[in-house]
């Protein structure tokens, strides 16, 4: 997560603590849009993991993305 908060800071310029308050919002938002199941593979991928192949997939249609 650390590494998205300062993306967050490169690309808005936004002090750290409102980079992580809208890093959270976010995260917030999409653990209560997506399934429950999917909630450790979030985790897993904000730790410096990396999303499965099959889950990308199924995302892109929740982002706006081809499925």
């Amino acid at each position: 997560m650390d590494e998205l908060i300062k993306l967050v800071i490169q690309k808005t310029g936004l002090p750290q603590d409102k980079a992580k308050v809208a890093v959270n919002t976010v995260i917030d938002f999409l653990k209560k849009k997506l399934p429950p199941s999917i909630d450790g593979q979030l985790d897993a991928v904000l730790a410096g993991g990396s999303l499965p192949d099959d889950l990308i997939k199924g995302l892109g249609g929740i982002l706006g993305g081809k499925k």
